[in-house]
């Protein structure tokens, strides 16, 4: 298999930086994000951009039962890519979860995710790539991720750490 150098830019949506779920920590990591976002593009490497999504009927579902706020639902301002982050020839992927289980329809050889929220949707797909391609290396920037809280996203970092994902620490 080719060596593809992708980013995984995980939910930097509006609803999660400064809308119906941000906090301080998820905007605090944008201007990170978009340093990440603009070096992976200047070097031709593949990105990829999940965007968290839901609809109209999202506090029936089961998600919704268990966290019922209203957020990133299509179409919606708080569903779209935060300003500045997107770059031509980017690749989206619309995931109804946590967790996108389709990562085997692409050729990924060294995958970086960055995004929100750390410990949630980033180690979901952290480890659902992880599964998918164990002897790939699977990275994470801290620097570039905000959890729910301080206290969760460093106790998801422990956890990717646990399953082989090298996780760049914050510097």
């Amino acid at each position: 298999m080719k060596n593809v150098k992708t980013l995984i830019v995980v939910d930097m949506q509006k609803d999660f930086i400064d809308g119906a779920l941000g906090t301080k920590e998820a905007v605090a990591i944008v201007e990170n994000v978009k340093r990440k976002i603009r070096e992976y593009y200047e070097n031709g490497y593949q990105i990829i951009f999940t965007r968290d999504t839901h609809f109209d009927d999202y506090l029936q579902t089961n998600e919704g039962k268990h966290l019922p706020v209203m957020h990133c639902i299509k179409g919606t301002d708080g569903w779209q890519i935060a300003e500045g982050l997107e770059v031509p020839g980017a690749i989206y992927i619309d995931k109804p979860t946590f967790g996108y289980v389709n990562w085997n329809e692409f050729e990924l050889g060294d995958v970086e995710l960055i995004g929100l929220c750390t410990d949630i949707c980033v180690v979901s797909n952290a480890l659902i790539i992880k599964a998918l391609f164990p002897e790939n290396n699977v990275y994470v920037d801290a620097s570039c991720c905000a959890g729910v809280t301080p206290e969760t996203h460093n106790a998801a970092l422990t956890t990717m750490k646990m399953c082989q994902v090298i996780v760049k620490e914050e510097s």
